[in-house]
């Protein structure tokens, strides 16, 4: 392995990589049950380590009753495994794809959380009809096209993440910071894996909301473009004031 990455040093040490990064990885996976956002092990959490390239991943089917720090995977950006008794999680593919395109993304979310999940499979982006989802999402949350079945034989997981970068061409990830893939389910990122769980817990929520409001009124449309401009840039635009900024 590479010593300015510090790998040779930790082994001598009898110490494993990244173990900070291991650690914090390990608290987002947890915090999916915690919210509510998974059932048994349906959902993974990543995080990278860009000095270094390589990201931690949750270990794939390990149940979360029995699941330690120690147990996360490092895996590199070519998708081979650095570190870990475990295999990574089958969506690694998925992380890898968003990790390359989204430079600004340190970690990244996938759940089959139910409301996030009908939108997936009903194949609709989630409208922004109001101010919760403008806090977070600047616009509709976008909905990936339907894979084809050669891509899905192919390299279903990496065809996955390609789809998903395909359908922000043009987009910020940091302003959208989530998509639904056709009748799949949710993926979110953010600057770190605390920071995409959060948005996949808000994401959860607007979706909840945005079908809620689709029963009460058929006809709805969206939020007015005037107030998600105020919501989404009084939070995180140039001249932003929500919350303690000037501290």
């Amino acid at each position: 392995m590479n010593d300015r990455f510090g790998w040779k040093t930790e082994q001598e040490r009898g110490t494993g990589m990244l173990e900070e990064l291991k650690k914090q990885v390990f608290e987002a996976n947890m915090e999916l049950p915690r919210r509510g956002l998974i059932t048994y092990t349906w959902g993974n959490v990543s995080g990278i380590d860009r000095e270094s390239g390589y990201f931690v991943i949750k270990p794939s089917g390990v149940d979360y009753d029995t699941m330690t720090a120690d147990d996360m995977v490092v895996m590199d950006l070519e998708g081979n495994k650095i570190e870990g008794k475990y295999n990574p999680s089958c969506d690694t593919p998925t992380h890898i794809e968003l990790f390359k395109a989204f430079k600004e993304v340190g970690g990244i979310v996938h759940t089959h959380s139910p409301w996030a999940a009908a939108w997936a499979q009903a194949e609709r982006e989630i409208p922004c009809y109001g101010t919760t989802q403008a806090d977070y999402y600047y616009g509709a949350v976008p909905c990936c096209r339907v894979l084809t079945e050669a891509e899905i034989k192919e390299g279903y997981e990496k065809n996955q993440g390609l789809a998903i970068v395909e359908t922000f061409q043009g987009k910020n990830p940091l302003h959208l910071p989530g998509v639904v893939c056709a009748h799949h389910g949710p993926f979110t990122w953010g600057k770190d894996a605390s920071e995409a769980v959060h948005n996949a817990v808000v994401l959860e929520e607007v979706a909840k909301m945005s079908a809620w409001t689709e029963m009460i009124n058929p006809k709805v449309g969206p939020a007015p473009q005037y107030m998600l401009d105020k919501h989404f840039l009084r939070k995180h635009g140039e001249n932003a004031y929500y919350g303690q900024q000037n501290q």
